[in-house]
């Protein structure tokens, strides 16, 4: 028996028909895909912009100074303590000071000192020894199953340099008519303690020829004073705009002794002040008539 079909169903069945078999055609014709592979992490930029100021800033050399114009010289040692408030920068994470110079004269990029008067250049592997401690300690071995001696290096923590020397020198220009200062030099400075972990005094590093590290430390930036992320200060500019606080603990003296050598207690503190208002006396008494 025949079951009579309509003109429009038989064109909606062969319509069905043929959309079913362009599908089938499509579907086989779509290439099978490769299983997925282990690729590098491509670096992405952890800003929302490209930033350039810092990097490409040029320096500006000093202004000349005559030796017929020196009027009055003298040097000054001060001591720069990282937990006061105003030095908090020294130890901001990212980028500590001591991280830097470390850095840059484990990379041959500053020359590192082993005295304030920069007549004892340090080698690449003197500047290892100094920033890095040797320990010794027992490792379990599971091929032989015994414990072996092994030598291990560690670099020292930022965190534990909480001090800095700095080595300056202040004169007065007859030519400008004022007292001016050029800082030397600067040196991290490490504590030594005996076998019971008991301080006993604080040591040098290495120290950094600064006028020698303007253009790199010119290209570190700071954690800026307030907390505004987009300023462009550098250590450079905390140097010269002198945005640290410190302590006079040298002066230049016959005897190159330290105050703390003549000296004690509080009297050390009263010291210091003094001779930072004699320096201030000083020019004062220069412009006297």
């Amino acid at each position: 028996m025949t079951i009579p079909v309509s003109p429009w169903a038989a064109l909606r069945m062969c319509c069905l028909g043929g959309a079913l078999l362009v599908a089938k055609l499509a579907l086989c014709q779509i290439p099978q895909s490769n299983p997925p592979t282990e690729t590098a992490a491509v670096p992405v930029l952890d800003d929302f912009t490209t930033r350039q100021v810092i990097a490409e800033r040029p320096v500006l050399p000093y202004q000349s100074v005559r030796e017929a114009d020196i009027l009055f010289e003298k040097r000054i040692w001060r001591v720069i303590d990282v937990r006061e408030k105003m030095n908090l920068p020294f130890t901001y994470p990212e980028a500590p000071l001591f991280t830097i110079l470390a850095d840059a004269a484990k990379a041959g990029q500053l020359q590192a000192y082993a005295d304030d008067r920069f007549a004892e250049p340090m080698t690449l592997s003197d500047v290892e020894n100094q920033i890095a401690t040797v320990d010794t300690l027992y490792v379990y071995n599971m091929d032989t199953q015994t414990d072996e001696l092994q030598v291990v290096k560690n670099d020292i923590d930022p965190n534990s340099i909480r001090r800095f020397r700095m080595k300056e020198a202040w004169f007065f220009d007859t030519n400008t008519g004022q007292l001016r200062v050029r800082i030397l030099g600067i040196a991290p400075l490490v504590e030594v303690t005996n076998d019971n972990g008991d301080f006993m005094y604080e040591k040098p590093l290495f120290w950094i020829h600064y006028p020698s590290s303007r253009s790199l430390l010119a290209r570190q930036k700071v954690y800026a004073p307030g907390g505004n992320m987009s300023a462009t200060m550098t250590w450079e500019d905390i140097f010269e705009m002198r945005y640290f606080a410190s302590m006079v603990y040298k002066e230049s003296n016959p005897y190159d002794r330290r105050i703390q050598d003549y000296l004690s207690g509080e009297d050390i503190v009263y010291e210091s002040a003094k001779i930072k208002d004699d320096l201030f006396n000083r020019e004062h008494d220069l412009w006297s008539w």
